[in-house]
């Protein structure tokens, strides 16, 4: 039985790789860079060079998959699905996009066993901040609100299990972490980790907007990520005991997370 992985070296996708490869479980992981992903991904990894974006460039990777992993986002279509289903592919896992677009329709509709991942915010946006802090030590947000966000390696944990083993098929998982924490908490936990102050400075919604503009994304993307933040839901702050019913152990902490990272905000921020 082999897995095929969808955006593998992503936050998430590269969690499920790692899940599985510690299984022993035969895995190709789908990269646009295969030297990278096998420095990332390690030797066990069958590397398929293409994009589930363009499903056509993964025609030749599907002999021997059953089991397919995705990861919704922009400029994905249904036709990956078609494609997968009609390959022989009998189990698929999604993370969702945000919400039930045209993917996670086809997915639910394809006939085979399916399990949607739905995460709330990740622990791994919290490199976001990294530059800043290297810079001068400030985090600049424009909300202090409560998130429970999730590590990615229980979402891959989750999507391993839903993969691998059997009462998954046609179940929608909400996945947060254990706590629901503020910025500023978050900020507080990640400079005892890394050994340093940080500090917290509240910026307006609009100078958030354009600042996100300024790495390209667009005005309407600007808007909703900080719309998000601005009216998050309360499936977003409200922590849910899937992770830990699904893996049998608790979701990992953000101070977990930090320990695992804090190494990268340490540097002696630049002048």
């Amino acid at each position: 039985m082999t897995t095929l992985v969808t955006g593998a070296t992503g936050n998430t996708g590269r969690q499920v790789v790692r899940e599985l490869v510690g299984r022993g479980e035969k895995v190709k992981a789908v990269t646009r860079d295969a030297a990278a992903a096998r420095t990332l991904l390690g030797p066990e990894v069958e590397l398929v060079t293409g994009t589930h974006n363009e499903p056509s460039t993964l025609d030749d990777a599907w002999h021997g998959v059953d089991r397919l992993h995705v990861t919704v986002t922009a400029g994905l279509g249904p036709e990956l699905i078609g494609r997968a289903v009609e390959a022989g592919v009998r189990r698929i896992t999604v993370v969702w996009g945000g919400g039930v677009g045209p993917v996670e329709e086809a997915i639910a509709e394809s006939g085979v066993e399916w399990t949607r991942l739905e995460p709330q915010e990740f622990m791994s946006n919290t490199l976001t901040w990294l530059e800043p802090i290297l810079a001068d030590g400030v985090v600049r947000e424009p909300y202090d609100h409560p998130s429970a966000v999730v590590h990615e390696a229980d979402i891959g944990a989750v999507a391993a299990v839903a993969l691998l083993e059997d009462g998954h098929h046609g179940r929608s998982y909400n996945l947060t972490g254990p706590a629901a924490i503020t910025p500023r908490e978050r900020i507080a936990i990640l400079a005892e980790a890394a050994g340093r102050p940080i500090e917290f400075a509240r910026i307006t919604h609009q100078q958030a907007v354009d600042r996100l503009m300024a790495t390209g994304v667009s005005k309407a993307d600007a808007d909703y990520v900080i719309g998000w933040y601005a009216e998050s839901s309360p499936e977003s702050y409200t922590v849910d005991p899937t992770v830990e019913q699904v893996l049998g152990r608790p979701a990992r902490t953000f101070a977990q997370w930090a320990a695992e990272h804090g190494h990268r905000f340490a540097r002696t921020h630049r002048t």
